[in-house]
């Protein structure tokens, strides 16, 4: 467990569901945030951590794994009022942590903010290293032929 004073990072439950929805879509439409259907947060639940203060979710990310060595580090999402808190590194140094645990070698994101993953120790890497993830969610994209994320990778073990 992750701990800064008044937040901690834990594992999300299905009372918090509603509360990363609600993160999802603010986040979808004022950024490239892929939109998430509530249905879609309760069925991928054990993929999400959850940063909480006083009982009240205030950010949120998801691991999902790719392959026996890979996996994506994706919707990350904190709350506007939470923002420059280093929330979103906390987040993301849980999931890097699980994915460690799990035997997972690598873990990737695609992002409009490279600059900031890249603060945490994330580096650019091809796209044509994510077959799984390109032929199973990207294809599905509505702006798959005009994708401006960048691919970034980070070793875990």
């Amino acid at each position: 467990m992750i701990e800064t004073p008044n937040i901690t990072v834990i594992p999300a439950r299905v009372a918090h569901a509603r509360d990363i929805h609600r993160l999802v879509v603010y986040w979808s439409e004022r950024t490239p945030v892929l939109l998430k259907s509530l249905g879609q947060i309760y069925e991928n639940l054990r993929e999400f951590v959850v940063a909480v203060e006083n009982d009240k979710v205030v950010g949120a990310a998801a691991l999902h794994i790719d392959w026996a060595d890979l996996a994506e580090v994706r919707t990350v999402v904190v709350s506007p009022d939470h923002q420059g808190r280093r929330i979103g590194q906390m987040l993301i140094e849980k999931q890097v942590d699980i994915a460690r645990d799990l035997g997972i070698e690598r873990v990737f994101v695609l992002t409009d903010k490279p600059a900031w993953f890249a603060r945490l120790g994330f580096g650019p890497i091809d796209k044509a290293e994510l077959p799984h993830k390109v032929w199973r969610d990207c294809v599905n994209c509505p702006i798959f032929t005009n994708c401006t994320e960048v691919a970034l990778g980070r070793d875990v073990s």
